[in-house]
């Protein structure tokens, strides 16, 4: 049975959901109009987390100073990130795929899989399907998405990127030569900038050339691994499954893709040191305490895996998560894969006091807290990126720009 996979994405996702709320409550589509979310337009701080459109035309990019693209758009109108609406509304429309579909898979706040294979019988034509999906949310929520339709997860995912918003593409298997060839390179899932340059350097521009080309050549030029998985891309073949996980225990988590493939654990290391500062000092700046941590990774195969671990006592500290994010990732990685993304979630979380106030508490742990909460204290009133520990410094480890512009946000509100 050939397989048949959705891949759902919501469009412009925190501007979509903001816009929608303000509708709701009576107010302008800010759809329709320069907009923009994230930072203090009096303060012209911040970065910018997403926009719209008109925005777009404008200059406006993601991840840019909110002074830059004031300059760009002196009349951007400007709206503060609010995450709680963010979790609400990405449940809300996964809740619907999760009617239609045997198994979902939550690729991330805003996208999602769907394994539609042997659902014909039940609702008849796929992209008609797809379709009912899409109005559903659309007219249920108040905001659109895309939505791929192929026979497998890359190729559903290639296609959910195609002309937006508001749309249904297709990418089946006998389409690849007309719809994914002719892509430039570097628009291939896992094709970072780098890879992308050394590719457009040996002559190899589209996704076609590289898909014709011998897979030694592309081996010799990428290295054995990375080198197998864009050629097998550019091709159009993945197996991966869609994998149906359980919702993660109450608490904090962060993770961050990354542009390039991290292959030791050095690199590894100190993007969880990063991963581990942040999702911590934000647990703590909400008086709250963890009683389990775990770490996920991914690698160019769409596969997470993830290991967690109990606590017989909550702890806020820093160093202290890092360390077991360590430890729980030397027993994940196979030390060979190359991942793309990392993950830390902080579990089980209690905002009790842990008022036994541990009359027998070292001092080390003592002194670390303390440390964090200078670290805390100086970040607060002077910005987030002030202070760096210092395994972080230079390592080129970068926390998710949405959630350092949501600490940052937050600092300024």
């Amino acid at each position: 049975m050939q397989r048949i996979i959705f891949h759902v994405d919501v469009n412009s996702a925190f501007l979509s959901w903001e816009a929608a709320k303000r509708v709701r409550e009576g107010e302008q589509d800010i759809r329709l109009i320069p907009a923009a979310i994230g930072g203090d337009r009096d303060k012209r701080t911040g970065v910018i987390l997403a926009k719209s459109i008109p925005a777009k035309k404008y200059g406006v990019t993601t991840g840019e100073p909110v002074a830059m693209a004031l300059r760009k758009c002196p009349d951007l109108f400007l709206a503060k990130p609010d995450f709680r609406l963010y979790e609400r509304n990405s449940r809300a429309f996964m809740d619907i795929c999760r009617k239609y579909a045997p198994a979902v898979e939550k690729y991330s706040i805003d996208e999602c899989f769907l394994d539609m294979t042997g659902t014909e019988k039940l609702y008849g034509d796929p992209v008609e399907l797809a379709r009912r999906i899409k109005d559903e949310i659309r007219d249920t929520l108040g905001f659109t998405v895309n939505i791929g339709v192929a026979n497998n997860k890359l190729l559903a995912k290639m296609a959910s990127d195609f002309e937006k918003p508001d749309k249904v593409h297709t990418l089946f298997d006998g389409e690849i030569r007309e719809k994914l060839w002719p892509l430039r390179v570097g628009e291939l899932f896992t094709v970072g900038t780098a890879t992308a340059k050394k590719l457009e350097q040996a002559g190899i521009t589209t996704i076609g050339a590289l898909a014709k080309a011998s897979l030694l050549s592309i081996q010799a030029l990428l290295g054995q691994k990375m080198g197998r998985q864009v050629w097998e891309y550019a091709n159009g073949r993945d197996e991966s499954s869609v994998l149906t996980e359980a919702e993660e225990a109450k608490g904090y988590s962060i993770s961050t893709t990354t542009e390039e493939d991290v292959v030791t654990a050095e690199q590894a290391y100190k993007i969880l040191l990063a991963l581990a500062d942040s999702v911590a000092a934000r647990m703590r700046s909400e008086g709250a305490k963890a009683y389990g941590v775990s770490v996920t990774i991914r690698g160019n195969d769409f596969k997470n895996r993830s290991h967690q671990k109990k606590l017989t006592e909550p702890t806020d500290i820093t160093n202290e998560i890092y360390k077991l994010c360590r430890s729980l990732f030397d027993e994940l990685w196979d030390k060979h894969t190359p991942l793309r993304l990392l993950g830390i979630g902080l579990l089980n979380v209690t905002k009790e006091e842990y008022a036994q106030q541990c009359m027998f508490c070292d001092e080390g742990k003592d002194r670390a807290r303390k440390l964090d909460r200078a670290v805390d204290d100086i970040r607060g009133r002077f910005g987030a990126d002030t202070i760096m520990r210092g395994s972080v410094m230079g390592s080129g480890a970068k926390v998710g720009k949405k959630y350092k512009a949501h600490m940052e946000n937050k600092r300024e509100g």
